[in-house]
């Protein structure tokens, strides 16, 4: 497995998602995700795990998302669409007061909600 299939894996899955193939994109993404897994080296998997965050929220894997997004936030507390990512996660699983407190602060993080 080639670091250029890694890649044209990940642009197969941009495109899905950019086709509302959300579920499919998820997909394409875990198991890209696990295959990474296997290199000694696995910088550069932060924006595959947010497009998975994603496409976990936009296809209604509220569990899957709300996990994916703490991982990010708990990796870089200060990335804005992680936070914006949780706070919104949270909000559509109808804990609003906890989701509120997640989105105030990606407001103070600069992104607007």
């Amino acid at each position: 497995m080639g670091r250029t299939d890694l890649y044209n894996r990940y642009r197969t899955a941009e495109l899905l998602f950019s086709q509302r193939r959300y579920a499919q994109a998820a997909l394409l993404l875990e198991e890209l995700l696990q295959d990474l897994q296997d290199l000694p080296e696995q910088t550069g998997t932060g924006e595959a795990r947010l497009l998975l965050a994603r496409a976990y929220y936009h296809s209604a894997q509220l569990g899957r998302a709300e996990r994916a997004a703490r991982e990010l936030v708990a990796a870089d507390p200060s990335d804005p669409y992680a936070v914006l990512l949780l706070g919104r996660v949270l909000c559509r699983q109808a804990r609003g007061d906890e989701g509120k407190g997640w989105l105030r602060r990606a407001e103070a993080l600069g992104l607007t909600v």
